[in-house]
């Protein structure tokens, strides 16, 4: 396992220096200018040339790039070019808010999804398998922003269940009142993997329930129920692992979008407002660190797996 997870990290290591250039060029490439962000009505094109020479943006593009990796490296993530604050700094404050509201929608998602697969698996070809099957398609096909504006439309405008914006109601500082403003982007970024892992689940319970030591069970005396909870649940859980690493990569670009719709304080949102004031500084570092979240979050899922599966050890 060791050996393993060492192979995973040198392999990381590539790929990051490669969503790094590839960032930075289209970064580099977008229309805009963070000059902008420095000038004021007094200033001449002497001044603003002087801004531009100041930043180093007069310098060749590979320059730039390795100027900005070296600081990277040193830990200095640089500057806003917005509001002047420490990136770092930025990130930090709102870490807390993006990683809870993942973790949640993970757990959830998981959970839910493997309740209905079990579900739908146990009633295979009935009424309800083919009502779960068909929600679980349109769960997958239904786009994230659609879905939240809905869910605003009805249980925030309409019905007044929960409230549309925001993480907490202002002066308000109960856990409950926290959880209502959960709800809502939760749901949104969990529709699609409680789809996914449903469909999974159903179909890998499937094919365990035609195992021979399903039938011994059943011979034994043992109950569908029995032999489906105890038995048959923790060998069909396996690719759940894998689906979960897979899915990491939706969550945190969800993530963005829902963040945005909800006006939830985490890196989504402030990504989001740094890409509409072309603070590049800001973008970057978020670029990397949702990066380095995808890598670090499928190497914990090949872990799990080889905990889950005692072949992976022998083959790592």
């Amino acid at each position: 396992m060791r050996r393993l997870i060492i192979k995973r990290i040198i392999q990381s290591i590539p790929m990051l220096i490669a969503i790094s250039i590839v960032s930075f060029l289209l970064i580099k490439l977008a229309p805009g200018d963070p000059v902008q962000a420095y000038i004021t009505p007094e200033m001449g094109p002497v001044d603003i040339e002087n801004i531009r020479e100041k930043m180093g943006l007069n310098d060749p593009i590979y320059i730039q790039y390795i100027r900005w990796i070296t600081n990277v490296l040193k830990g200095d993530l640089g500057y806003s070019l917005v509001n002047h604050r420490p990136v770092a700094e930025q990130i930090v404050e709102r870490l807390p808010a993006t990683i809870g509201l993942m973790l949640s929608s993970l757990l959830f998602s998981t959970a839910i999804g493997i309740i209905i697969g079990l579900i739908s698996a146990a009633n295979q070809n009935k009424i309800l398998d083919q009502v779960v099957t068909i929600a679980s398609y349109i769960g997958i096909s239904i786009p994230s922003f659609w879905f939240a504006m809905m869910l605003t439309y009805f249980l925030s405008l309409k019905l007044n269940l929960l409230p549309s914006i925001g993480m907490r109601t202002i002066g308000v500082h109960s856990t409950w009142d926290l959880i209502k403003h959960t709800i809502m982007p939760i749901l949104v970024l969990s529709i699609q993997n409680i789809a996914v892992i449903a469909r999974y689940i159903r179909s890998s319970t499937i094919s365990q329930l035609k195992e021979d030591y399903v039938i011994v069970e059943l011979a034994s005396g043992a109950s569908k129920g029995e032999v489906l909870y105890k038995y048959v649940l923790k060998n069909a859980l396996l690719p759940v692992i894998t689906i979960l690493g897979m899915s990491l990569p939706s969550v945190v670009s969800g993530a963005f979008i829902t963040e945005s719709i909800f006006g939830w304080p985490g890196m989504g949102q402030l990504g989001m407002n740094a890409i509409f004031s072309y603070d590049y500084p800001l973008i970057m570092a978020i670029t990397m660190f949702a990066s380095i979240m995808l890598i670090l979050g499928n190497l914990l899922s090949d872990i799990l797996y080889g905990i889950a599966d005692p072949r992976i050890k022998e083959l790592s």
